[in-house]
């Protein structure tokens, strides 16, 4: 439901440029206030009343520029410590470190919101979000141990689903495979006939195929495909056959997986049915462009100039800075996401700045990544740099752009052998696994409808 809610946020946000406009001028407004207020006090922030601290960090908080927020929510903790908004501040406190990937500094401050507010929304959020950090910081055993009290506390909670896939994997990263797959059972026997149980099982396949264990992960594919509930799952009936096949492959079970692979329709949009049909040579591999000329329209060029010019630069494939914009923007240089990621690329600006020097940019500011070639200067950078660091693996680049360097090189670490399909199927968040189909099909047509040199086929 919040993933849906985001989504169509952001699609208002693309369709009506004024909404996003509005979040900039609030940004505009918090920072020159702030300025103001710094130069009657003598450098410092005064204390204003509480909602107003709140709201200034709100806005800061929706721009990325944490250090800003957490200066207003200090005020709140330290002038209005009973005021109703403490949980807030506590919580986007601890959240902002996550952000700065701070992941032991913000389990502090969950503990801070979970010592006297547990039972409040922020507080059943935070302890999830703790778990995430140990997560994020290696800890997971400490991960697994968090996410098992949530279910303690919180059995009807909004995290209660996700609440055991994180404890299967928090388990079985931390290589107790057996408490893993008993997690896998409990979760099971707890939502029967639910998304939870066939994501639970995807969870066991993907951590037996991790362990070589082939026959094993064919026989939890089947117990996947028994379900027969996917909406709405972190999983798919294409993905589960995918999964079945490359183990019964790996057995030695050439002509069974052959057949399988087979069985995925091989059309442009489907990301599992593409690499399906790559895999199974004796199938012939649909090409979208002859099927569809339309396409090119669908599949457009625009910005041509700045991403040849910056994707050269950078050595990476202009088609796929291409498939990224199209995901990203629509190719609209004002768009703007929830999360404050601005222009063609959406970029967020705690990102930009890293690289601002070396785009040429050494005094960037927050709405200069409205225009097409600073974005496309950054943004080809970044790409670049996350690419290198992932060995080329476009899917790793693709979720590392959705959801951070960090949870993709986790994903890439659990991903054994290192090939495009499981990395895809360890992707643990739904909407970056969602992103990384999108774009790879986006990148898939591309490569069929054009050249290097974004000349049409």
């Amino acid at each position: 439901m919040k993933i849906a809610l985001l989504s169509l946020v952001f699609n208002i946000l693309l369709v009506v440029p004024s909404l996003a406009q509005s979040s900039d001028a609030a940004l505009r407004r918090a920072t020159q206030a702030d300025n103001a207020a710094r130069l009657e006090a003598g450098g410092k922030l005064p204390v204003m009343p509480a909602e107003e601290h709140l709201s200034r960090a709100e806005t800061y908080m929706a721009n990325r520029l944490f250090p800003q927020a957490r200066e207003h929510w200090a005020i709140v903790l330290a002038t209005y410590p009973e005021h109703a908004g403490t949980p807030k501040a506590l919580f986007g406190t601890a959240r902002s470190f996550m952000w700065e990937r701070e992941y032991l500094k913000a389990v502090e401050w969950f503990d801070r919101l979970l010592k006297d507010h547990s039972m409040s929304k922020e507080g059943r959020d935070g302890l999830s979000f703790k778990g995430a950090s140990y997560v994020r910081a290696g800890k997971n055993l400490e991960a697994a141990r968090t996410y098992e009290q949530y279910t303690v506390m919180f059995p009807t909670g909004e995290r209660i689903e996700s609440a055991y896939l994180n404890i299967i994997d928090a388990y079985r990263e931390a290589g107790e495979y057996a408490k893993a797959a008993e997690w896998v059972e409990k979760a099971v026997r707890e939502f029967p006939g639910k998304t939870t149980e066939v994501n639970a099982l995807q969870g066991l396949v993907r951590m037996e195929i991790y362990r070589g264990r082939w026959n094993e992960a064919a026989t939890a594919a089947d117990r996947m495909l028994a379900v027969r509930t996917f909406a709405g799952s972190m999983t798919s009936a294409d993905e589960a056959r995918f999964l079945k096949a490359y183990a019964l492959e790996k057995a030695g079970k050439a002509t069974e997986a052959s057949a399988i692979f087979s069985s995925i329709p091989q059309t442009y949009t489907s990301y599992f049915g593409g690499l399906a049909a790559e895999r199974n040579l004796s199938s012939p591999v649909r090409k979208t462009g002859a099927v569809s000329p339309q396409m090119y329209s669908q599949y457009p060029t625009p910005f041509r100039a700045q991403v040849l010019k910056h994707s050269i630069k950078q050595r990476i494939d202009p088609l796929f800075v291409l498939a990224i914009m199209k995901q990203e923007s629509s190719f609209r240089p004002n768009a703007k996401s929830p999360a404050g990621a601005r222009g063609l690329i959406q970029l967020v600006f705690d990102t930009a700045i890293k690289y601002k020097d070396e785009a040429g940019y050494p005094r960037l500011q927050p709405d200069d990544l409205y225009d097409p070639e600073t974005n496309v200067a950054i943004g080809s950078i970044y790409i670049r740099k996350i690419k290198d660091e992932f060995g080329g693996l476009y899917e790793a680049v693709a979720a590392s752009y959705n959801a951070g360097e960090d949870n993709a090189a986790r994903w890439l670490n659990r991903t054994k052998p290192r090939d495009p399909g499981l990395f895809a199927a360890e992707v643990g968040f739904a909407e970056t696994k969602n992103y990384v189909f999108k774009v790879m099909n986006n990148y898939r047509v591309y490569r069929e409808l054009y050249d290097e040199k974004l000349n049409r086929k």
